[in-house]
């Protein structure tokens, strides 16, 4: 069992990363449903998220489909808000109540909106009070729970009309790489950071996320990726639920 988590993680880092994501949403459930210590738990995942998304973020720029237009807008609204929530103490119920929430939204997202065959155009002013309220929400949930909201950001950037789906992938990794860094640095100061637990997972999810991540940017079909994706999820929130209940 010494190696079990650390191999699931491998795996998930590769999955995950082929898209352009960190893999925070699975990690952070896994080690909810283990009994990890929810205080490490979100400073756990951002660590691994960005790692994982450091190698996307590099894949996916060096094969031209990064574009600082696209992701810098919502950087510039996430980071405070990815701080601020790394800096909030959630109690353990709270905690497993808004993961909970969040894989649910996430496997919804997967299975009703994975076809992008309908999209808004924005007029600039509308597009901008969106940027600005998807980058804070998406950058107080990477900081409260470690979950860096980039399977959110990716169909939002094809619905909306912002970008192509590795545009979109390219944009993602960027963005849970930053704010998870952010939400990570205020994390860490308040203590909850355990490298004996983090260090050999980074390994691990460190080598899943870079050979993912450079297939997926050149290849891979992101939505036969992410089905395989919504059946952790899925597996994720009936252990959860039972574990809560």
């Amino acid at each position: 069992m010494e190696y079990f988590l650390p191999i699931l993680f491998f795996v998930i880092a590769f999955i995950y990363s082929s898209v352009g994501l960190g893999g925070a949403s699975s990690y952070t459930a896994i080690m909810a449903i283990m009994g990890i210590s929810y205080q490490i738990i979100p400073t756990t995942s951002l660590a691994l998220n960005i790692v994982v998304t450091f190698f996307g973020t590099i894949n996916y720029w060096r094969n031209g489909y990064g574009r600082l237009k696209l992701v810098g807008p919502f950087l510039i609204t996430s980071i405070p808000m990815a701080y601020i929530a790394g800096s909030i103490d959630l109690n353990e119920n709270i905690f497993q109540t808004v993961l909970l929430l969040t894989l649910i939204l996430v496997a919804v997202r997967i299975y009703f909106f994975d076809t992008f065959t309908f999209s808004f155009q924005l007029s600039q002013a509308r597009k901008w009070i969106f940027i600005i309220l998807l980058g804070s929400i998406l950058g107080f949930i990477a900081g409260a729970i470690g979950i860096g909201g980039g399977i959110y950001l990716i169909p939002l950037i094809i619905i909306f009309g912002l970008g192509s789906e590795k545009e979109a992938a390219a944009a993602a990794a960027t963005f849970i790489c930053v704010n998870s860094l952010v939400g990570f640095i205020a994390r860490f100061k308040s203590g909850t950071f355990n490298p004996d637990f983090i260090l050999p997972l980074i390994g691990f999810v460190a080598v899943g996320g870079f050979l993912g991540s450079y297939y997926g940017s050149k290849k891979y079909d992101a939505k036969k990726i992410q089905k395989i994706m919504g059946g952790i999820i899925i597996v994720a929130i009936i252990l959860l639920t039972r574990k809560m209940l």
